[in-house]
């Protein structure tokens, strides 16, 4: 019996020794249960499937033994108590693998002679292997660790055979895109190899990592819909990975069965709280599994529709944020947002810029419709961009003219210099469109300080306008102008002087408000 020495002690709890003794137990139900599904076809009474079923029998009963004697019910909460039970126990589970040992043997006798499918033969030497692996187990654990070393170096053990088979086990397998891709993170060969192609003859396609870190790494390079994690594994446990799972947000989403041959009920609790999703114990009955994976294989094509409605509408609502800042300054779309339905506001001082591109209306008259539209969107994109770079608000373009203001929404002490700064600008970039076009257009830009309201109109088709006197007269400005000249009024060019060449123009009639003193821009000082 393993002892941790003097101090009576013992290295396995119970909850451990079952443990290890279902791992293989695993291994022998899961592959005779997968050869006896491949031979279906075969007659009932085909000696073949007789001894399948004979193996798997025993393999039942011996899980069955295990579970009734490695028990604390049995036992009590620890192995105090089986050195004195040790024989008894030994005895009742060691009959159960000395006949898988026995089944396994015979067929595979008969497969040397008949040459039978090899693939078969290696699911045999697999079940071999496990059965003798249980055997040492047993001994070291509950018997002569004299006799369990005997049986690891027993020429039958079929270590160095299956070493040699192991390239004949593919680490991932393609199967129909109906079923989902499926990590199965496990420390143990075997019991990966069985729950790989269990479900993969379940439709689903199945890459295998053999530990917490390797799978980690998997799941960073490239998409899982689900993964199997087992609970008891070196280096890295299913614990740690669940908890590094779910800490990482690209990761969270994915859901997690834990599958583990301790059936304690708080281990169960601890990774339902830590955000598994299900749970299952080795070995695996087929339909459980099956259901287990399909559940969560479903809520995670739920959750993953949810997640595309929800960036679907994140990117709608960008679109129609986007669609509303080219509408309205920000501020008042925020007003808007907010829920008031009626907006006005009085401005005591800004500075009105209208600009009109001179004979263009004859230009467009000779040119096809989608070219007009093609030059007047390239003209006017270069004025939005303009109004990013010197922080004014568009107002709005009327056919060829386009219209800005600065110091409003948000009250800014130098509008009148920065829309100044604009319109010189604005007239460099026709230039720079008539190089690049060959052509003549000519811009008259004119500009006026003072008081305005500025408001909301319309219900379904906003519009941001401004009204009063020095919209008027800032309109009187362009279209009085002169050809490629930037005019303004007298009150304007009193807080301009200081930063830009000004060019008295004089006296000139506006309409509606007789003769107004006029300047033209030249340029920054």
């Amino acid at each position: 019996m393993k002892s941790s020495g003097g101090s009576g002690g013992h290295e396995f709890s119970l909850a451990s020794l079952r443990h290890e003794l279902r791992t293989p137990i695993n291994a022998i139900l899961g592959y005779s249960e997968i050869l006896l599904e491949d031979a279906e076809m075969l007659p009932k009474e085909s000696k073949y499937l007789v001894t399948l079923r004979s193996i798997h029998d025993a393999g039942t009963w011996l899980l069955e033994q295990v579970n009734e004697w490695l028990t604390p019910a049995k036992l009590g909460e620890s192995l105090e108590t089986v050195p004195q039970m040790a024989s008894q126990i030994r005895g009742e589970l060691r009959e159960p693998i000395d006949d898988v040992m026995l089944h396994t043997e015979l067929l595979l006798d008969e497969f040397d002679a008949t040459g039978f499918v090899e693939s078969y033969r290696a699911d045999l030497r697999r079940i071999h292997d496990a059965a003798l692996r249980f055997a040492v187990l047993l001994e070291e654990h509950l018997g002569d660790e004299t006799l369990a070393a005997e049986l690891r170096t027993e020429p039958g053990s079929l270590a160095g055979e299956l070493a040699a088979t192991a390239s004949m086990e593919p680490v991932e397998s393609s199967v129909a895109e109906t079923g989902g891709h499926v990590l199965v993170v496990d420390d143990n060969e075997g019991n990966r190899d069985v729950l790989s192609r269990r479900l993969t003859r379940q439709g689903h396609r199945v890459t295998m990592a053999a530990g917490g870190r390797e799978a980690l790494e998997l799941l960073r390079s490239q998409p899982f819909d689900i993964v199997l994690l087992d609970l008891m594994m070196p280096e890295m446990n299913g614990y740690e990975v669940l908890e590094e799972m779910k800490a990482d947000d690209t990761l969270r989403h994915i859901p997690v069965i834990m599958i583990s041959a301790m059936e304690a009920l708080d281990s169960v609790v601890r990774c339902i709280q830590m955000g598994a999703d299900d749970y299952l114990s080795k070995p695996f009955n087929p339909v459980l599994l099956q259901a287990r994976v399909g559940s969560s294989l479903g809520k995670k094509r739920l959750r993953d529709r949810e997640r595309s409605y929800l960036e679907q509408l994140r990117v709608a609502q960008a679109e129609s944020e986007a669609l509303l800042l080219n509408v309205l300054p920000k501020p008042i779309a925020d007003r808007l947002k907010r829920g008031e339905t009626s907006i006005g506001d009085s401005f005591p001082e800004v500075t009105v810029l209208f600009a009109d591109l001179v004979g263009f209306t004859e230009h467009a008259a000779r040119l096809p419709a989608a070219q007009v539209v093609q030059e007047l969107n390239e003209i006017f994109s270069a004025f939005d961009r303009l109004v990013e770079k010197h922080g004014v608000e568009k107002i709005k373009t009327v056919g060829d003219g386009y219209m800005a203001v600065g110091g409003l929404p948000v009250w800014r002490p130098d509008h009148a210099e920065a829309l100044t700064a604009m319109a010189l600008d604005m007239r460099d970039e026709v230039v720079r469109f008539n190089e690049r076009h060959s052509e003549s257009l000519s811009l008259r830009i004119g500009l006026h300080t003072g008081p305005v309201v500025a408001g909301i109109i319309g219900t379904k088709k906003f519009s941001y306008d401004l009204w009063g006197d020095t919209v008027n007269t800032a309109s009187r400005m362009e279209s009085r102008g002169v050809v490629n000249g930037i005019q303004v009024s007298a009150v304007t060019a009193a807080r301009l002087k200081d930063h830009f060449v000004l060019e008295p123009r004089g006296m000139i009639e506006v309409k509606g408000k007789g003769q107004m003193e006029t300047f033209v821009v030249l340029g920054r000082r």
